[in-house]
């Protein structure tokens, strides 16, 4: 895969990145966001695909993009196909900064030192490209505007968008209240968004804990998702974002 097209994983960064403050509206949802923008991304490749409500390996071959491929190589050490709930609220360590670090060395956005509670080190991240972010905006306005069904990247990117509550972000006020239902209509042109976007909601309102019931198995525990792991993660509404800060290292 070039290098020459952004990917949606990072689409939906920049999306979230305020381009002047440095902050990331609601950063706990964008996380799983990332991941199921990764599964987007490797279906449009052509290495993934949908398989009812799990995710199945149809091209095990490399796309050329690291963090990809290293999403590539788990899925394919499954052995078979993952329900696409388990796999956004699996562990995603450090998926949001490796695609701020990414953005960085494009040249797309910069690194400001500072400090939380004027004792911990963090680095916050400032765009640089604006008129990228921009030009992404206007794609979802373009869709949102004129009905016309947009390509499977601006379907996919919008549901997502919906997904981890970036309406109020992206068509803040009663003013965009019209604007913040049709981008959750969009979720219906792209059939792989639309489940990615789905699995990232349901992993936010924890029904990723409860699996299609089996009657020859036992309850899971209240939780847990399947293989023990921590269940869906809480979204945590946020109006004004938060910083997209890491400590320094």
């Amino acid at each position: 895969m070039g290098r020459s097209r952004r990917t949606i994983p990072e689409e939906l960064l920049l999306l979230a990145l305020d381009p002047t403050t440095g902050t990331t509206a609601q950063p706990q949802s964008l996380d799983l966001g990332l991941a199921g923008a990764q599964l987007v991304e490797l279906a449009l490749a052509g290495r993934i695909a949908p398989d009812g409500d799990r995710i199945a390996v149809v091209m095990p071959r490399p796309t050329g993009d690291p963090t990809l491929d290293s999403a590539l190589e788990l899925l394919r050490r499954r052995g078979s196909p993952v329900r696409a709930v388990h796999w956004i609220g699996g562990p995603r360590l450090g998926l949001r900064q490796t695609y701020l670090s990414h953005l960085e060395r494009c040249g797309m956005v910069h690194a400001v030192a500072g400090q939380m509670c004027g004792v911990l080190p963090t680095t916050r991240y400032q765009a640089t490209e604006t008129a990228v972010s921009r030009e992404i905006k206007a794609r979802l306005d373009s869709a949102i505007r004129t009905g016309v069904p947009p390509d499977p990247r601006t379907a996919a990117l919008a549901a997502l968008a919906h997904a981890v509550g970036l309406g109020k972000h992206l068509y803040p006020g009663n003013e965009g209240r019209s604007s913040r239902s049709r981008l959750r209509d969009l979720i219906r042109h792209d059939p792989m968004g639309g489940l990615v976007a789905h699995a990232v909601m349901d992993v936010q309102n924890g029904v990723a804990v409860q699996p299609r019931r089996n009657p020859a198995q036992g309850a899971v525990a209240p939780g847990m998702a399947a293989g023990g792991r921590p269940g869906g993660v809480p979204a945590q509404p946020s109006r004004g974002g938060s910083m997209a800060r890491v400590p320094a290292h």
